[in-house]
């Protein structure tokens, strides 16, 4: 079904029951993925010292990795190790967390995932004012003149999709909205459609 889908990427939540409060898919399970999937996979660490697992994760057929600030004492060196591997990669900003923070590592990313939910469980609702540093985001791209995408996960839904666009984000990570009803297919062209309507409507 996700190889047939309109999806472009697939995106593995990795949980440790330490950086956040629940334990989700490993390695193995990243690496049965692969083995089956023709998109691209996703990796977003929620663990503490993630920079011991890059190598294991390339390995295992990550094609981007993401990272949370907080769980990085050497961010510029977890990111040059992701950047070692051949993946590309990501840092992830948690509700509190500031955008300013790691505007100096902007031009590094091949993307900044907003978390507009905090991290650790599914079905939660979207916190608004993810959408002030999505804009914050977007801006400091025009005004550095930089290429990163803007990523969202957390709340993301047919009543918050547009929102989000229209913000500035490209990449949208959609868990509940897409398999919470069981007709994941459906649900997936729907708020993909939704959109794409409202990146057309911000362009125009």
């Amino acid at each position: 079904m996700i190889n047939t889908s309109q999806a472009d990427w697939v995106h593995v939540d990795v949980m440790d029951g330490v950086f956040v409060p629940n334990i989700s898919l490993g390695l193995p399970v990243v690496e049965a993925v692969k083995r089956h999937a023709r998109k691209p996979l996703d990796v977003h660490l929620m663990i503490v010292q993630p920079e011991k697992y890059v190598e294991a994760f390339h390995r295992a057929g990550a094609d981007t990795i993401s990272v949370h600030i907080e769980a990085c004492p050497h961010l510029h060196r977890t990111l040059e190790l992701i950047l070692h591997h051949d993946m590309k990669p990501g840092v992830v900003l948690n509700p509190a967390t500031r955008v300013d923070l790691i505007e100096d590592i902007l031009p590094m990313l091949h993307h900044v995932l907003i978390m507009s939910v905090n991290p650790g469980f599914g079905g939660q609702e979207f916190i608004p004012f993810s959408l002030d540093k999505i804009r914050q985001l977007a801006e400091l791209r025009r005004a550095k003149g930089l290429a990163f995408k803007i990523e969202v996960d957390g709340g993301i839904a047919h009543d918050t999709v547009a929102q989000v666009v229209k913000a500035g984000a490209e990449l949208l990570v959609a868990g509940n909205a897409v398999f919470g009803s069981g007709a994941a297919e459906k649900d997936a062209r729907s708020l993909l459609a939704a959109a794409r309507q409202a990146a057309g409507e911000a362009q125009g």
